[in-house]
């Protein structure tokens, strides 16, 4: 699984947006990597931020 799909699983299957650095730990990642993620999936419209630097999967 790639690291885009990680992240995006890891958001869907949390009840609360996360922030960048839980996920890592969550998804057990490099946060510089799930930074580039976390990029390309707001591009792809697949994620939101309710509040600043916390994301959740829409």
């Amino acid at each position: 699984m790639e690291v885009k799909e990680l992240v995006l699983k890891t958001l869907k299957e949390s009840p609360q947006p996360l922030r960048p650095g839980d996920i890592a730990e969550k998804a057990n990642l490099d946060k510089k990597e799930v930074d580039k993620a976390i990029k390309e999936l707001k591009k792809e419209n697949l994620i939101i931020s309710p509040k600043r630097c916390y994301y959740a999967a829409k």
